[in-house]
């Protein structure tokens, strides 16, 4: 896939800057914001390039993450769990590449809030907004209630609550303090992650030329005892869950160094390191399992542990303790992610008159949209700290960070449809229709399988969007 059909269609008709320019021109491109690293006033500061970018798309992600599903997976694939990961990376490249176009066209930091309204329709636009803010303000509450279960576990005096609390405190203060921090500190934390898994990687291949593995080689793709291609797609359903938050990297796209089209570089390189990193741990975790899967099938208690159970039989405790540690601390710095991105796209929406317009601040000194930021650490806040108070907080939490952001996806390219082939009557059927007509059957698919909690709940959010957006239509038309 080349970058060139993300800008053809709006070269030859001149129309890339129209929806930044309807909105406030000040915002679309390098060219408002003037050279790198240099902000006008009130506006962001353009400071991060290619590599920060990735870190935060990959720091939101959690480069473990298959760690907390690997049992589910693998009990749900026959044993396929490389596979299903394998699968759901392509699955998700769909909703990359439809990134890719509109970060190019409308290079703005409403993200998918955004490109709906370029392709669709302000009234839309902030319907998608509305939607994708959903997971934006519960994944960070999940991320920083995990870090506050798992202090609580190794420090029982520390009610989960407190540690969530201060959880959320410390990522809100490097946030506000600027993003170059947030980068900087984000970085050295993601550095931690890969280290710990090279680690496991080179133990494992020590483990497996020594003793060989427990399952046959190709089992991780081809299934223990047959392969069973219904298990595997349902299996996908879940494993593609594990990829949110790599179009948080939109989000950033007025604070991006480099031209238009890096913030979609950056994703799908996010979406393709995150897709490695998951078919490495799970291919050699699959190799080393002592488990069979139709076992773990059998008893889903055994389901959650199943990785670190591996670790602990297979390697040794230690790299087990070291890996548990890391979980317990790495969700704090996704939840700072989440953060960031929430009050990139609130600040957007309120810039272009579609929240209150404070929300739209900028600090002088730092260029971060403070007040945007304070506001979604508030609601992040009382979330966690209320789910933290409850013995099923977590679980309904979790239930509920996925339809959100998938119904925005499902937005999102309907907006490439808007925008390219009907709008700008491009002709590239491929990167602007086949590609988001397939993007948006496979968020139907996911969502159809969703928590039927979760669908109660994104419906009525849906529901009062819907409500909200009419109601503003409605007064615009008065006035």
């Amino acid at each position: 896939m080349t970058d060139r059909s993300t800008t053809d269609p709006a070269t030859t008709t001149g129309s890339t800057t129209n929806p930044a320019t309807a909105n406030g021109a000040t915002a679309n491109g390098a060219t408002a914001n003037g050279a790198a690293g240099s902000a006008a006033d009130g506006a962001l500061r353009r400071s991060l390039g290619l590599r920060d970018l990735i870190v935060y798309g990959l720091l939101f992600i959690g480069p473990v993450a298959p760690i907390s599903v690997f049992g589910v997976l693998d009990a749900g694939s026959g044993g396929a769990v490389a596979l299903v990961f394998v699968v759901a990376t392509v699955a998700m490249a769909f909703t990359a590449w439809s990134y890719a176009q509109m970060s190019a066209a409308v290079p703005r930091a409403g993200s998918v809030s955004a490109y709906a309204s370029a392709g669709l329709g302000r009234p839309v636009g902030f319907v998608a907004g509305w939607m994708i803010a959903l997971d934006y303000l519960f994944i960070p509450s999940v991320a920083a209630l995990f870090t506050g279960i798992a202090t609580h576990s190794l420090l029982p005096s520390v009610p989960a609550w407190l540690a969530t609390a201060v959880a959320i405190v410390l990522i809100t203060s490097v946030n506000v303090a600027g993003v170059r921090v947030a980068a900087v500190v984000g970085t050295a934390v993601l550095v931690v992650e890969v280290v710990l898994l090279a680690v496991f990687v080179v133990a494992a291949v020590v483990v497996l030329v020594t003793d060989g593995p427990h399952r046959p080689w190709l089992s991780p793709l081809v299934g223990v005892g047959g392969f069973d291609l219904g298990a595997v797609l349902g299996s996908v359903s879940v494993a593609v869950l594990s990829f949110l938050g790599f179009d948080a990297i939109a989000s950033f796209a007025e604070e991006n160094t480099g031209s238009s089209r890096q913030v979609g570089r950056a994703v799908l390189v996010c979406l393709v390191l995150a897709g490695v990193l998951f078919l490495a741990q799970t291919y050699l975790g699959a190799l080393l399992s002592a488990v069979p899967p139709d076992q773990l099938a059998a008893d889903p208690a055994a389901q959650g542990p199943a990785f670190f159970d591996m670790l602990r039989t297979a390697i040794g405790g230690w790299l087990s303790t070291a890996v548990t540690a890391v979980k317990a601390i790495s969700p704090m710095f996704a939840a700072m992610v989440g953060q960031a991105a929430v009050s990139r796209l609130m600040y957007g929406m309120a810039r272009d008159g579609q929240l209150p317009r404070w929300l739209g601040r900028v600090d002088e000194r730092t260029h971060t949209p403070r007040t945007a930021i304070l506001v979604s650490a508030a609601a992040t806040l009382v979330i966690s700290v209320w789910a933290a108070s409850r013995s099923d907080g977590l679980d309904v939490l979790s239930s509920l960070v996925t339809v959100g952001a998938l119904t925005a996806f499902g937005l999102l390219h309907a907006a490439v449809v808007g925008y390219f082939p009907i709008r700008l009557r491009s002709r590239r059927w491929w990167s602007h229709l086949v590609v988001p007509v397939v993007g948006t059957a496979i968020i139907v698919t996911v969502l159809a399988l969703a928590s039927r909690v979760a669908l109660l709940v994104a419906g009525g959010w849906l529901v009062l969007g819907v409500l909200i957006a009419a109601a503003r239509s409605l007064a615009g038309r008065r006035r």
